[in-house]
C-alpha cells in the first residue's frame, strides 16, 4: 500500500459527551438519566421505554457500555481484532459517545451496523420515511412484512441484536436543531440539502461532529465537518517506529546514523527521541525533535553542537505528534469545495459530482421526486440545473455534459455495493470524529461506479416493476437483474468478508432465479469473530460459520438459493469440488484469511478458467484484485516479499526488542507444552513412533526430553508441578544469563578492539527470583498450572499458596562451566543446531531404560498444550508474557503487556468491520461488470486503500505477460489439451509433429514421468506405457475414480535445440 504520513503539531482539547448540549424537551428525562451507577450488562436485557408514536424514543437492551465507559473496561474478547487497529484509548472515547444516524434507508443501516459492532456508547435511529419495496433492493434488515412500517422501527430490533454494549434507539421525530444537540456525532443520509445545511449549520457552531453521506444509484458521498479546531492524535494508525544508533554527529545539524542491520523508516517532519546514548546523554529522554532524512540509515536533528561527544549505543523512538485540522460549514464548502481524490484516472470527476449533486437537491426540491433514467425531459432539466448551480455557487467548472447526463441516468436506484463502500467509510468517519483516531476526510469524498452500467439502456429497460430488485432495476436495466438471478458462484470463506459478501449478494438477488451460492467454511463460530462477522450472533458460538451465515442471509432475502458446504479447500477436497462442479459455476469469490488457500483457488480458477474475485485486509487497509480469463494476471503472478525472519542466535542469546524475547518465549512454549508433551504421548501410544525420526542427535534430542518428562521430571501432584516452575524460571533468568556472563564478560572485546557488548548485542543481567514480584509469580503460576495440564493432575489457581510454595524450595547454587559452545553468529547457531555427532550408544541406554518402565508409562495421561490465544483462561498467554518479560528484563528491553503480546505471539490480524464493509462494496461492485460480460480489462478496478489517511487507489488489472515460442503467443491461460489414453511415446511423437517441439521431460506434480537422461532401457519401458499407467507406476497409487484430467508440466526443445518456455499439457483421460 501507498502511505502517506502527515505530522503537523497541534493543541489537543477535550470533545465528545453530551453535557452542556440543547435537548429536545420530549427527550431530556430519558437522555439525562445517569446510568454510571449501573453493573456492566453481560446478559441481554429489553427495557420498553414507551409505546412508539411520533416524537417518542424506544429503547432496547441496557447500558452495558456506559459502564464500561465509566470504568475503563473493554471486552477484549469481543473487541479484541478492533483494539488492535484502534487502540485502548480510542476504544474507551468510542463507548463515551452518542451518534445520531439520520435516514435509515441501505446506506444508514450499513452506518448503524459498523458503528454497533464498533462498540460506541449509543445509537439512535431516526427516520420518517416507510418501507418500499425499493429499499428491500439494499436495506438488508428489513423484510417484505416490513412494508408500510417505518423504516427506523423496522429495523431497529434487528440492529439492537448486534452489540449488547450499545444502546441502541428510533425516533420518528423529524430532525432538528433540538434534536441532534443531545449528540456527539450526527449522520445524515437520505437528506435533502436545506435540511443538511440546518443542522450542518447548527452542529459546526455548536462544536458537534456533523457527516453528510449520500447513495445515488451509482454514485455516491460523504462530507465532514468536525468544527474549527479538531484534534488528530495519530494520522496513520501506523506502529511507532525504533532503531537502534551507531553514530551521532557533534555539530549544528548534528547526524544520526543508525545501524546498518535495519533501515530507519523516518520520513522528513517526522519527529524523535532518544534513550540509552552513552556519551551524548543530553538527548535521553529529550522533547520531541523534528527530522530530516538523509538517506534510509542516516537524518539530522537539529543543532547538537553544544552536547557532550557521543560515545556509543543508544535507540532513536519516533514520536506521534497531534495535528490540528480545522474544517469549514457545509455552506462554506458548497462554494469551495476540498476534495479527498478516490480514483486519479477520475481525477477531474469528483468536481463535475459536485455541480450534479448541487443540482440534483435542485431537482428534487422542485419535482419532489428524484428524474426518471432515461427520460429526455428529466434529462435536458437536470442538465440545465447543473448549468444553474455552477453558476450560483461560482464554482467556475466547464459543465461536462455527457458527466451530467450519465449522472442524471445513474442517480435514482439503490446498489448494495455502493452503499456498501460509502457506509463504511462514513462510519470509520465517526470513529475518528468521537476518537481522534486517524486523519479525517477533509472534507469531500465522491465516488462512482459508472463502469458498470450497461450501454444502450432506455427508459422502458429500468422501469420499476414492484420487487424488491426494483432499485437495482433503475440503475442497471431489467435484463441484467435477470442475468445476475442465473449465476451460479462460489464463496470460499464464511469469515468477515465472507459474511459481508453474503449479505451483498443476497441483496443483489444473486442465483435467485435458475441461479445458486455455493459457500464453504470449515471454521465454527468464536466470541471474537462477532466483532465483525455481523450475520452471528452470541447464541450462534461454537456453530458452524458457513450454516449460520447461509440461514442468516436466507432470511435477509427468501429468494435466494443458496447451499452451505464445511469443507477446506486443497487437494484433499477435489473428490468434492471436481472437474463438473466447477464447470457449473460462474465464479469464485474468495474470502480467505491464508495465503495457501488463495493460491489454491487461483490455480483451480486458472486451470476451469473462471473469473476470481480476490480480497483482503488489514487493520483498516484493504484490497481488491480482479483476476479475468484470458485477460489478467492471477494471484499467484506477483508475490509479497517473505516474512522477516529472527536469526537464531538473536532469539537465543543476544535480543535486543520484545518482538525477539516474545519470539524466544512462544517458542519456549511449543517446545515445554506441546512438543514435548505430543513425544511422550506418540512414544507411550505408538511402537514406531521412533522409527519415524532421523538418527543422530535429533533422536537423542527427543529421547533426553523423553527421559526428562517421563521418568527424572515427571510430576506426582502440583506441588512438583511448582517446583518444576521454579527451577525453570532459575534456568531461564539466572543460570543462562550467568553463563552467557561467564563466556563473554561485560567487558569483552572482539578481535578488532571493540567492546563486544556493543550495537545490537545488549549486556545482560541474571534476575534473581522474588516471590513478591508479579513477573515472577505470573511465570511460576502459569507454568505450574501448565504443566498440570499436561499430565491431567488438579491445578490451582490460588496464588498465596503458589507464592509460598514458589520460596520454600530450595534451589542449588550455580557455578558456570567453562568449555560450554555458545553461538556467537548465524553459521554458528546453524552449525550448532545440525550437530549430529555420533550418540548411538546413550540413546540406546536412554530407550533402553524408557523401555523397561513402559508398563508404568502406560498408565500415564498425558496432554498435549495446542497453543489457543483467545481463551484467557487456559494460561497460554499469560505464560508467554511473563517468560517475555522476564527475558526482556535480563536484557534491559521495554516490556509488553499481555493485550500486545497477544498480538505478536498469536500471530493476529487486526481487523475492524468498516473495512470488510468497504472492500465488500467493492467487490460487489466488480462482480456487476463479470456478470455484464465487460471485457475491456480498463473498465475493471483493482483497489487499494487505506482508511485511516484517507487513501484510496484504483487501477485496471495488470494484463497477463504474453510468452512466445516460434510464432506462437501463449499467457498462463493457455495449455495444450490432450485426449487420452496415449502412450508416452505416442505423447513425444504428437508434440514433435503437431508442435515441433522435442519434450526433453514430463512431469506430474512432483512426481518425473520422463526424462531425456533416464536409462535407455527405462525410456523404452515407460514409452510403451500409457500416461496413466506410467502416472500410476511411479506416484504408486491409483488415479482416484473422479480425476478427469491430469496436468503434466513439460521442457521443452525447438527444432534448433534450444529451450522454450510452453504452456502445461491438459491431460484429458478417458
Amino acid at each position: 500500500f501507498t502511505t502517506l504520513l502527515y505530522t503537523i503539531k497541534f493543541e489537543r482539547r477535550s470533545t465528545l459527551g453530551i453535557e452542556n448540549k440543547i435537548l429536545p424537551s420530549g427527550l431530556q428525562q430519558h437522555m439525562s438519566r445517569d446510568t454510571s451507577e449501573e453493573p456492566v450488562t453481560k446478559k441481554r436485557k429489553v427495557e420498553h421505554i414507551s409505546e412508539a408514536h411520533n416524537g417518542e424514543m424506544q429503547q432496547t437492551n441496557g447500558n452495558g457500555s456506559t459502564q464500561a465507559a465509566a470504568n475503563g473496561d473493554i471486552d477484549e474478547s469481543l473487541y479484541s481484532r478492533q483494539l488492535y487497529v484502534l487502540g485502548h484509548e480510542a476504544m474507551r472515547k468510542m463507548a463515551a459517545s452518542n451518534i445520531l444516524i439520520c435516514g435509515l434507508g441501505g446506506l444508514g443501516v450499513e452506518v448503524a451496523k459498523d458503528l454497533i459492532l464498533g462498540g460506541v456508547k449509543s445509537v439512535t435511529l431516526q427516520d420518517h420515511k416507510t418501507t418500499t419495496h425499493q429499499d428491500l433492493s439494499s436495506q438488508f434488515f428489513l423484510r417484505e412484512s416490513d412494508i408500510g412500517r417505518n423504516r427506523a422501527e423496522a429495523c431497529h430490533a434487528r440492529l439492537v441484536e448486534l452489540n449488547e454494549y450499545v444502546s441502541t434507539t428510533f425516533t420518528t421525530s423529524p430532525v432538528s436543531c433540538e434534536l441532534v444537540g443531545a449528540y456527539s456525532v450526527v449522520v445524515l443520509t437520505d437528506s435533502l440539502r436545506e435540511e443538511q445545511l440546518e443542522i450542518g449549520d447548527f452542529c459546526h457552531a455548536n462544536n458537534i461532529k456533523f457527516i453528510c453521506a449520500n447513495s445515488h444509484g451509482v454514485f455516491g458521498n460523504i462530507f465532514c465537518d468536525f468544527g474549527d479546531e479538531f484534534t488528530v492524535m495519530d494520522v496513520n494508525g501506523e506502529q511507532v517506529l525504533s532503531v537502534m544508533l551507531s553514530a551521532v554527529s557533534k555539530d549544528k545539524e548534528g547526524i544520526v546514523t543508525c545501524l546498518d542491520e535495519k533501515r530507519h523508516g523516518f520520513e522528513d517532519g517526522d519527529f524523535v527521541t532518544f534513550q540509552e546514548i552513552e556519551g551524548m546523554t543530553e538527548l535521553n529522554g529529550c522533547a520531541p525533535r523534528k527530522i530530516e532524512v538523509k538517506g534510509p540509515y542516516t537524518f539530522s536533528i537539529g543543532d547538537t553542537s553544544q552536547f557532550s561527544d557521543y560515545s556509543r549505543g543508544g535507540i532513536v523512538t519516533q514520536v506521534k505528534m497531534p495535528t490540528a485540522v480545522k474544517f469549514k460549514s457545509m455552506r462554506e464548502a458548497l462554494k469551495d469545495p476540498e476534495v479527498v481524490p478516490t480514483d486519479f484516472g477520475k481525477f477531474e470527476e469528483p468536481y463535475q459530482h459536485h455541480v450534479c449533486n448541487l443540482a440534483l437537491s435542485e431537482f428534487h426540491r422542485t419535482h419532489s421526486r428524484l428524474p426518471v433514467p432515461y427520460n429526455a425531459e428529466d434529462g435536458a432539466a437536470f442538465l440545465g440545473l447543473c448549468k444553474k448551480s455552477n453558476e450560483h455557487f461560482a464554482l467556475g467548472l466547464e459543465i461536462n455534459e455527457d458527466m451530467c447526463t450519465k449522472f442524471c441516468n445513474g442517480c435514482s436506484g439503490s446498489l448494495v455495493g455502493v452503499q456498501a463502500f460509502i457506509g463504511g467509510a462514513t462510519a470509520q468517519e465517526v470513529m475518528k470524529a468521537c476518537s481522534g483516531k486517524f486523519m479525517p476526510v477533509k472534507q469531500w469524498l465522491y465516488f462512482d461506479c459508472m463502469e458498470i452500467v450497461p450501454p444502450g439502456l432506455t427508459e422502458a429497460d429500468c422501469k420499476v416493476t414492484g420487487s424488491r430488485y426494483d432499485g437495482q432495476i433503475l440503475c442497471l436495466g431489467q435484463q441484467l437483474n435477470a442475468k445476475i438471478a442465473d449465476q451460479k458462484w462460489f464463496v470460499v470463506g464464511a469469515g468477515a468478508i465472507g459474511c459481508e459478501l453474503l449479505k451483498n449478494f443476497a441483496m443483489m438477488g444473486v442465483g435467485h432465479n435458475n441461479g445458486m451460492l455455493t459457500v464453504t467454511d470449515m471454521d465454527t463460530i468464536e466470541r471474537s469473530n462477532l466483532n465483525r462477522q455481523f450475520l452471528f450472533r452470541n447464541e450462534d458460538v461454537t456453530k458452524l460459520k458457513s450454516d449460520t451465515a447461509c440461514k442468516a442471509v436466507k432470511v435477509m432475502n427468501p429468494d435466494i438459493n443458496i447451499t452451505s458446504h464445511q469443507n477446506r479447500v486443497g487437494p484433499e477436497t477435489e473428490k468434492i469440488y471436481t472437474d463438473s462442479f466447477f464447470a457449473n459455476i460462474h465464479g469464485v469469490a474468495n474470502a480467505l484469511d491464508n495465503v495457501d488457500a488463495r493460491s489454491y483457488m487461483d490455480r483451480r480458477c486458472v486451470y476451469y478458467k473462471l473469473p476470481l474475485l480476490e480480497s483482503g485486509t488489514l487493520g483498516t487497509k484493504g484490497n481488491v484484485q480482479v483476476v479475468l480469463p484470458h485477460i489478467t494476471e492471477s494471484y499467484s503472478s506477483s508475490q509479497d516479499p517473505p516474512e522477516k525472519t529472527i536469526p537464531m542466535c538473536t532469539l537465543k542469546n543476544f535480543p535486543n526488542a520484545i518482538e525477539h524475547t516474545i519470539q524466544w518465549a512462544r517458542d519456549q512454549f511449543e517446545g515445554l507444552f506441546t512438543k514435548g508433551p505430543q513425544n511422550s504421548h506418540k512414544f507411550i501410544t505408538e511402537p514406531k513412533f521412533l522409527e519415524k525420526q532421523k538418527s543422530g542427535g535429533l533422536l537423542l534430542s527427543i529421547l533426553d526430553g523423553l527421559k526428562k518428562d517421563l521418568t527424572v521430571d515427571k510430576p506426582n501432584d502440583f506441588n512438583d508441578c511448582v517446583r518444576w516452575a521454579r527451577f525453570l524460571f532459575e534456568e531461564n533468568f539466572h543460570n543462562t544469563i550467568a553463563q552467557l556472563l561467564h563466556n563473554f564478560p561485560p567487558n569483552q572485546m572482539t578481535s578488532s578492539g571493540a567492546p563486544f557488548w556493543s550495537g545490537p548485542k545488549r549486556c545482560p543481567a541474571p534476575v534473581k527470583f522474588d516471590a513478591e514480584n508479579d513477573d515472577h509469580l505470573d511465570f511460576v503460576m502459569a507454568a505450574a498450572n501448565l504443566r498440570a495440564f499436561n499430565y491431567s493432575l488438579p491445578a490451582s489457581r490460588d496464588r498465596q499458596f503458589i507464592k509460598e510454595c514458589a520460596s520454600s524450595i530450595a534451589v542449588p547454587t550455580f557455578a558456570p562451566k567453562s568449555g560450554v559452545k555458545i553461538a556467537v553468529t548465524e553459521a554458528e547457531a546453524e552449525a550448532q543446531n545440525n550437530d549430529d555427532d555420533d550418540c548411538g550408544d546413550r540413546a540406546d541406554q536412554i530407550l533402553a531404560e524408557l523401555n523397561s518402565n513402559m508398563d508404568k508409562l502406560r498408565a500415564l495421561n498425558v496432554q498435549v498444550a495446542d497453543f489457543e490465544k483467545d481463551d484467557d483462561a487456559n494460561f497460554h498467554i499469560d505464560f508467554i508474557t511473563a517468560c517475555s518479560n522476564l527475558r526482556a528484563a535480563c536484557y534491559r528491553i521495554p516490556s509488553a503487556n499481555k493485550y500486545k503480546t497477544k498480538l505478536i505471539a498469536g500471530k493476529i490480524i487486526p481487523a475492524i468491520a468498516t473495512t470488510t464493509a468497504v472492500v465488500a462494496g467493492l467487490v460487489s461492485i466488480e462482480m456487476y461488470k463479470i456478470i455484464s460480460g465487460l471485457d475491456d480489462v480498463e473498465k475493471y478496478k483493482n483497489a487499494f486503500l487505506n482508511l485511516a489517511l484517507p487513501f484510496f487507489a484504483f487501477s485496471e488489472p495488470i494484463v497477463a505477460p504474453k510468452n512466445k515460442y516460434y510464432d506462437v503467443e501463449w499467457t498462463l491461460w493457455d495449455r495444450y489439451d490432450v485426449q487420452g489414453d496415449i502412450t508416452l511415446q505416442e505423447l513425444l511423437d504428437l508434440f514433435e509433429k503437431e508442435h515441433k517441439l522435442e519434450i526433453s521431460m514430463l512431469s506430474q506434480g512432483v512426481c518425473m514421468l520422463y526424462a531425456f537422461f533416464m536409462p535407455p532401457d527405462k525410456r523404452k519401458e515407460r514409452g510403451a506405457m500409457k500416461i496413466s499407467e506410467v502416472v500410476e507406476l511411479v506416484t504408486k497409487k491409483k488415479l482416484p475414480s473422479h480425476k478427469r484430467a491430469l496436468v503434466l508440466e513439460i521442457c521443452c526443445n525447438d527444432s534448433e535445440g534450444e529451450d522454450v518456455d510452453t504452456p502445461y499439457i491438459n491431460y484429458l483421460l478417458p
